[in-house]
């Protein structure tokens, strides 16, 4: 089976197809002078863009695994998760806290979805 990677750099690629299933590396937003739910909708818009790369889409997602730097923010990241969402096709999903690679990072997300 070949494996496609998606934006590689020395460190990581952005995404990983194989075997019919797309990787997406944990996404974190590229302005972090926003809140919580600013930096989830420019997460979500990279993940779009990555499954759409490797031909999928939201509504394949099978698992998603989301960090907060704090989470009594979990309510504003969700405002911008239910709003994303296909709510027909959601996910299994974690939500924890955890300390963050830089104390603006908020939020990161990091998702495996299926194919079309």
């Amino acid at each position: 089976m070949t494996i496609v990677r998606h934006q590689s750099n020395k460190i990581l690629s952005q995404a990983v197809e194989h075997g019919g299933l797309v990787y997406v590396a944990g996404q974190v937003a590229n302005d972090t002078k926003q809140g919580v739910r600013g930096q989830t909708e420019q997460i979500l818009k990279q993940i779009d863009d990555l499954l759409a790369a490797a031909k999928s889409d939201k509504s394949r997602i099978l698992s998603a695994n989301i960090w907060l730097a704090d989470i009594r923010t979990r309510d504003d990241m969700n405002q911008a998760w239910m709003a994303w969402a296909d709510a027909k096709n959601l996910p299994a999903r974690a939500t924890v806290e955890a300390k963050m690679a830089a104390p603006d990072v908020l939020v990161e997300i990091m998702v495996v979805a299926a194919q079309k």
